[in-house]
């Protein structure tokens, strides 16, 4: 059984959803249906993961935390794994494009397939699949919107939501 907690946050509310082991996803307010399913869900605040998940999720968003130390399992194929690891070495502030994410993982012709497992991510922001922009710098396709998208690139580069919200 899943459990879940939902956390206001700068960019609207997310709901944080993990299994007793380890944080399984993030999904947005206005996610799109379908895009990750879950059988069952059960609400539980006190989660210690979740609580877990939230305070550094805070902490992120107060500009005093730029990298997270959680236990992670995402439910994905081999290959968008493989993506999702590399996700997790984009250096705070910067950005990749999905050619270089696609070189990162040896699989150079893969653009596609990494945009697609990009898209995919189920932990969005911990796996920082904002990170990633198109090959003329634009940017492209994201679960949580194209607007929070750029707030969050822009809260990486000045450290902190305070000024913005």
């Amino acid at each position: 059984m899943l459990s879940y907690k939902e956390m206001e946050s700068p960019v609207g509310k997310l709901k944080l959803v993990a299994n007793v082991n380890a944080l399984v996803a993030i999904l947005w307010e206005r996610e799109r249906p379908n895009r990750i399913k879950f059988a069952m869900l059960k609400c539980d605040p006190q989660q210690p993961i979740l609580v877990e998940t939230e305070r550094q999720l805070q902490e992120y968003f107060a500009g005093t935390r730029n990298e997270f130390h959680l236990p992670l399992e995402p439910a994905g194929t081999e290959f968008q794994k493989k993506v999702w690891r590399a996700l997790r070495e984009i250096p705070f502030g910067q950005t990749r494009s999905y050619l270089e994410v696609a070189k990162s993982i040896g699989s150079a012709k893969a653009v596609r397939a990494v945009g697609a497992a990009n898209g995919k991510n189920p932990l969005s922001i911990i796996v920082p699949c904002h990170r990633v922009i198109g090959a003329n710098g634009t940017l492209t396709g994201f679960a949580g919107g194209i607007e929070v998208k750029a707030k969050l690139l822009a809260h990486e580069r000045c450290r902190s939501f305070s000024a913005r919200f």
